[in-house]
């Protein structure tokens, strides 16, 4: 018995690609940076690493809801799947890239962080929601789920002040 299952808390590096395939089938496909932060207790200083996450979402109404809702930058909490593909470039060598993978009943995308009120908004007030302005945690965020019903387990906010001793500690429901 085996368990293909991820889950990760992250920014989005780019805003969502989203395409139509031949066959009509939409897909979305993001690159999620996340990072961890810590303190070198020899030196004091701050480290970080980010790694990039490639996501591919696969579900028709998420990814409907994700090119309407997600931009870049946003926190992002995704679950899915690894998966890895396998291709030849042109000189045909092999290559492979293993991705997260949302498809069925399966994946879930959240929306966190602060500014989030509902989920929605527009371009227009992308400024004030990055900017000063209060704390918005508790706030909630936008859950998209992969088709199955109940409720979202994921994070509900996320702090834009990583400079705690733990990064990443956001609210649960």
């Amino acid at each position: 018995m085996s368990i293909n299952r991820v889950t990760l808390l992250g920014r989005l590096g780019a805003d969502p690609e989203i395409r139509r395939l031949n066959n009509g089938k939409l897909v979305a496909n993001l690159r999620l940076a996340c990072e961890e932060r810590w303190k070198d207790k020899s030196t004091g200083n701050w480290e970080k690493r980010t790694e990039w996450m490639p996501v591919v979402i696969w579900v028709e109404h998420l990814v409907e809801l994700v090119e309407q809702y997600v931009k870049k930058g946003d926190a992002l909490y995704v679950e899915g799947k690894f998966q890895t593909r396998k291709w030849q470039d042109q000189s045909g060598a092999d290559k492979y890239v293993t991705e997260v993978v949302l498809q069925g009943f399966d994946g879930k995308i959240e929306l966190c962080g602060p500014g989030r009120k509902g989920g929605s908004r527009d371009d227009g007030d992308r400024d004030d929601r990055r900017g000063g302005g209060g704390d918005d945690r508790g706030s909630g965020g936008r859950s998209f789920g992969g088709g199955s019903g109940g409720g979202s387990r994921g994070p509900r906010s996320m702090t834009d002040d990583l400079d705690d001793e733990i990064p990443f500690a956001p609210e649960f429901r």
